[in-house]
């Protein structure tokens, strides 16, 4: 069971690339401090989207899909210290995008591109005590960087510098290693970026404005329903009306990027292990469509997603992959294009070690 519940649980939800409310592209899990021993692992994951839509009467206008393929990595670190604390360090990319409209044809956006780029190390530290609750707390350390370009919407363009800024976690943990077990509750912290600039277009200039990456809550859960059989999953809020991008020369009466409504985003999943070497998982996603008119940066609304993954564990290794497909939601955006029937392809795979 404990293969389970340390690979197949933790990997068919988050070694596949994200997509979730606002610009999300990690899930902030703290599955890692709960691994046995000393262990590291790296992850990686490529995500395909295809997002299209159409304005205009007819929808004579077409968009093309606009919305790029990425990659993304985590690396992470957890050891014990002494019998009641353990030490873990995350490396990830908290959130991203990469908008890239095609030229050549009628849509009002054509030619305009988007980059949203972000790193984060989390040092973390766990506290067990005697009755299976631990609690756990740390640091974020967050940098982001964002480039855009309008080409017609006044020749707007920007460029931000590469901000750091420092976040915190804080959490509360409850296990039953009988039935594996475990509830774990986590606060991340709002991270507020102050953002030197570089505009172009008709109020382009030098610029400073700020951006709150918002808090959010994640609860994930496990438990053993049967021999070798495990049910997993999380729930997790994130404050994305308080994400706003709106540059001191950007002239629309909007922002440039902005959210109408928080987002709730759920993962359910069931892992079974079928002898020594191999265990596996499928998984379910959801999150709601708000309904809500959209940034044209990212005219997307909700998604449902199903996943598989299969773990090869041999001595203190384990291997892991997974897929992922994304129905991604329809959305109207703010020039009344209509963006339906999208969906998306993610692939990961993980390494684990402990020693």
């Amino acid at each position: 069971m404990k293969t389970i519940l340390t690979t197949a649980a933790a990997l068919a939800t988050a070694a596949t690339a994200a997509h979730a409310g606002g610009v999300e592209r990690s899930s902030q899990s703290v599955a890692i401090l709960f691994e046995e021993g000393r262990y590291a692992e790296l992850s990686f994951g490529h995500f395909d989207p295809t997002v299209s839509g159409s304005v205009g009467p007819g929808g004579v206008a077409t968009s093309g899909d606009m919305s790029s393929s990425y990659n993304s990595w985590s690396l992470g670190y957890k050891m014990d210290i002494g019998e009641k604390m353990d030490f873990a360090l995350v490396l990830d990319q908290p959130i991203g995008a990469n908008v890239a409209y095609p030229t050549g044809g009628l849509y009002p956006l054509q030619g305009s591109t988007a980059k949203l780029s972000s790193s984060a190390i989390t040092a973390l530290l766990r506290y067990k005590f005697e009755n299976n609750v631990s609690v756990y707390g740390g640091l974020r350390y967050q940098t982001v960087h964002g480039e855009v370009s309008l080409p017609t919407v006044g020749a707007y363009s920007l460029d931000t510098n590469y901000d750091s800024e420092l976040g915190y976690v804080v959490g509360i943990a409850w296990e039953k290693p009988e039935i594996a077990a475990r509830v774990a509750l986590t606060y991340n912290s709002a991270i507020t970026h102050t953002l030197d600039a570089t505009e172009g277009g008709p109020f382009g200039g030098q610029s400073t404005f700020e951006t709150e990456v918002p808090q959010s809550v994640n609860l994930e859960f496990q438990t053993g329903i049967a021999k070798d059989t495990l049910l997993f999953g999380s729930i997790r809020w994130q404050e994305w009306s308080e994400f706003v991008i709106d540059p001191v020369g950007y002239f629309p009466t909007t922002p440039l990027v902005s959210y109408a409504s928080d987002r709730i985003t759920y993962n359910l999943g069931v892992g079974r292990r079928f002898n020594e070497n191999w265990s596996g998982a499928v998984t379910v996603g959801y999150e709601k469509s708000d309904g809500e008119i959209t940034g044209n940066l990212g005219p997307t609304d909700g998604f449902t997603s199903v996943g598989l993954a299969a773990t090869y564990t041999m001595d203190n290794m384990k291997i892991t992959g997974g897929i992922r497909y994304v129905d991604i939601g329809d959305a109207t955006t703010t020039i009344g294009a209509n963006f339906e029937g999208n969906s998306g392809v993610g692939v990961g795979i993980r390494v684990g070690y402990t020693f």
